[in-house]
């Protein structure tokens, strides 16, 4: 008989035998950078704790939620189907037609969308699906605007692509420059991620943007994946939608060919708990997202199914959110006043200011004023000869009451000069 011997870790016995080495390729995942940033970094005393990193709603989720969730108790007793419900799927493509005045009965629920577990997950799985082993005889690409939502890194990174990062800054209206893309790039690009409105910036693609866009994937032949999950939250105008803008191209048999959306209830509806969301677009490529999630994912238990239908079909919760979004805002420019940049943003709830080090920003509001925001250089990349995009800026997330970010504000005057 052979004993084994754990005096060495098992950690170190199996490092170099197992695992996805991929993985060593990613930073840490940003909030944790931050925690380590602030590490030993302690508020003055009875200063009270300002969260202002995270793009967690702060509002009451709305009482529509509870008396659906009592109302289905016997959801949870089964297991949920990967389709969710025919109710879900109408409520979700109804509140698609009307957000964006789509022609009657152009978008199909129950071929073009499939419901998903909060955004986050299915816009990481998707580069399974989207990214093959090769593209034109080369390693894929898989584009992403920068600064970025780090799950769009992350998934091209685990599915063997090259991440190219497509730097959003003011020059280039905070969206990437499409007319930079070269032919080259485009031919082996598998996947494009494009935020709208922008997380960080706030910048929404107008409708021009999205019909070049949408012209680039059919003609290279990508999936292009619209994140529009801060598409409800916005101070003027509701940004126009990649599905809206497909529906005004020449139609073939597919109107939704090489598109995917991303819509959530997390900001919409202020309930990033509940993992409620869904993608609608190219049928085909619907087909098999759900034969796919059919593989790795649970699926939204029935009780939850539940109180997103309910959400999906009011408007008047939604309308409130936008109210208080707007409040903050106004609080907002009154202290900022036009400093680091500050600029109306299309959507979205964050500032997106410029403060000079990002990272010794984050790192005095702490220290001095119990502010805790997050460096912008955590959402961004360096590209070869290119200032880091994110690297001057600080992401402040709206999320707070009025008066609080009001006060936030001012504090960051003062602290920062």
């Amino acid at each position: 008989m052979v004993s084994a011997d754990f005096s060495v870790h098992p950690g170190a016995v199996f490092a170099e035998a197992i695992g996805n080495d991929r993985l060593d390729l990613l930073t840490d995942y940003p909030f944790t950078r931050l925690a380590t940033l602030l590490a030993g970094v302690t508020p003055r005393a009875n200063t009270a704790p300002v969260l202002l990193s995270v793009g967690e709603p702060q509002h009451p989720p709305p009482a529509l939620i509870d008396e659906a969730l009592r109302a289905n108790t016997a959801g949870w007793g089964k297991y949920p189907p990967v389709g969710a419900t025919p109710e879900f799927r109408a409520a979700a493509g109804d509140w698609l037609t009307r957000r964006y005045a789509l022609p009657a009965g152009l978008f199909e629920p129950e071929r073009s969308l499939l419901p998903v577990s909060g955004t986050r997950e299915a816009l990481f799985m998707l580069a399974l699906l989207a990214v093959p082993p090769r593209k034109a005889g080369r390693q894929p690409a898989v584009l992403m605007p920068n600064p970025f939502y780090a799950p769009y890194e992350g998934a091209a990174v685990l599915a063997g692509a090259e991440p190219v990062f497509l730097s959003g800054t003011r020059e280039t209206g905070f969206l990437p420059d499409l007319d930079a893309l070269t032919p080259e790039l485009l031919e082996r690009t598998a996947l494009f991620y494009l935020c709208t409105p922008a997380n960080p910036q706030g910048a929404a693609a107008s409708a021009a943007y999205l019909a070049k866009a949408i012209g680039l994937a059919r003609q290279y032949g990508f999936v292009l994946a619209v994140d529009e999950c801060y598409a409800e939250i916005y101070l003027d105008t509701a940004p126009v939608g990649a599905l809206q803008v497909a529906a005004g191209l020449p139609q073939g048999d597919n109107p939704w060919a090489n598109i995917l959306v991303f819509h959530s209830l997390s900001k919409r509806s202020s309930a990033a708990g509940l993992r409620s969301g869904f993608v609608a677009g190219d049928p085909l490529l619907i087909g098999r997202f759900s034969r796919l999630r059919s593989y790795a994912n649970a699926g939204m238990p029935l009780p939850v199914v539940a109180a997103s239908t309910a959400l999906w079909r009011d408007e008047e919760h939604v309308e409130e959110n936008r109210r208080l979004y707007r409040a903050k805002f106004a609080a907002a420019e009154a202290e900022l006043q036009g400093r680091y940049g500050y600029y109306r943003p299309d959507g979205g709830f964050f500032l997106w200011l410029e403060v000079g080090d990002g990272e010794e920003a984050a790192r005095r509001l702490w220290a001095e004023g119990g502010i805790r925001v997050l460096p912008g250089a955590y959402l961004s990349r360096n590209n070869p000869g290119e200032p880091n995009p994110g690297e001057r800026f600080i992401r402040v997330a709206l999320v707070q009451d009025a008066e609080t970010v009001g006060q936030a504000c001012a504090a960051i005057v003062r602290i920062l000069g």
